[in-house]
């Protein structure tokens, strides 16, 4: 697609204010994510003693004792991240404490800090939400692709394996094959990733089926091009407006699929932090810990809402008849 076009649908879906919302928040998580363990660690990032600099957060240093980094220890000067607590660090003091000047959203019920959980739990949603669909977007390009551009008994076969597919209840079929291979990070990116491709193979067969009589592809055939470089060349970049929106739900759902895993005990395993697994463990306290069940399902909720916000702003920005304006 021509530069203009994008510019284009960034100049439509920045008149969007929710859309923008969304997208600001999506930043602000992504980037929380890759700095986590800046924000919420018990090591500082500066530490000298007796003139001598050390940076435990960035460096091991043989000569230090990790005693001498202990919060509560006041030999040398320190420096510490915003949040001076790890997500597996254990303070058997304050077992599910409300939040607090110590701990600002509070402690669990083994007396983990629940703001660095819930910092570090943001890597494994924002992860495994790109990853899976990363994976399943591009296997539903390569098989919408050869589906729509090729048709006949090709598109035939292509489309009832599609259908046979979709007859089976996605949270089930993901929930049943983790159940067999094991719950793992990996495995629940790669089971996601392989049974979510279908609705993108059917966006990009339709989207492939319409432009495959268009001129410029015609006249690509007309002078001998290959068949692969008129996919690649010329159909799909025209193709993948459709497929960023729905890949942009995807997210969303794909976050939404890996918090339910987790609280069912299907998801990622501890001592990995996940927001659906400390939702979870809060249902022995709901009763009077509310901040154990709250935070993490509000931080799911906005989270979801701010990718379907930039979705719903990317799909009306793509609209033909918004560009037209």
């Amino acid at each position: 697609m021509r530069r203009g076009y994008w510019s284009g649908v960034w100049k439509e879906f920045s008149r969007n204010r929710l859309a923008v919302a969304g997208l600001a928040i999506v930043l602000m998580l992504i980037l929380m994510a890759v700095i986590a363990p800046l924000l919420a660690n018990s090591r500082p990032y500066l530490y000298v003693d007796e003139g001598r600099v050390y940076f435990p957060l960035f460096f091991s240093h043989d000569d230090l004792h990790e005693a001498d980094l202990r919060k509560d220890e006041y030999r040398g000067f320190k420096i510490f991240p915003p949040v001076r607590y790890s997500y597996s660090e254990y303070d058997l003091d304050s077992i599910v404490v409300p939040p607090g000047r110590s701990h600002l959203l509070g402690t669990d019920e083994q007396g983990r800090d629940l703001l660095a959980r819930m910092i570090h739990g943001s890597r494994v949603s924002i992860f495994i939400g790109f990853i899976a669909v990363f994976i399943y977007v591009t296997i539903g390009i390569i098989v919408g692709s050869i589906a729509g551009y090729y048709g006949g008994w090709i598109d035939i076969v292509i489309s009832r394996i599609i259908e046979i597919i979709m007859c089976f209840p996605a949270f089930f079929l993901i929930l049943t094959i983790l159940a067999l291979v094991g719950p793992s990070l990996v495995s629940v990116m790669v089971v996601i990733g392989l049974t979510g491709w279908t609705g993108i193979a059917r966006i990009v067969r339709g989207e492939f089926m319409k432009l495959r009589e268009a001129d410029f592809v015609l006249a690509s055939k007309a002078i001998g091009a290959k068949d692969w470089r008129i996919i690649l060349r010329h159909i799909l970049p025209n193709a993948l407006a459709p497929v960023l929106v729905s890949a942009t739900f995807g997210i969303a759902s794909t976050i939404l699929i890996e918090s339910s895993l987790s609280f069912l005990g299907f998801g990622v395993q501890p001592p990995t932090p996940s927001w659906g697994d400390i939702l979870s463990q809060s249902r022995d306290f709901m009763d009077f810990a509310w901040w154990l069940t709250l935070i993490p399902g509000f931080a799911i909720f906005i989270t979801i809402t701010a990718y379907n916000l930039v979705g719903e702003g990317l799909q009306d920005a793509i609209d033909p008849k918004a560009l037209s304006k």
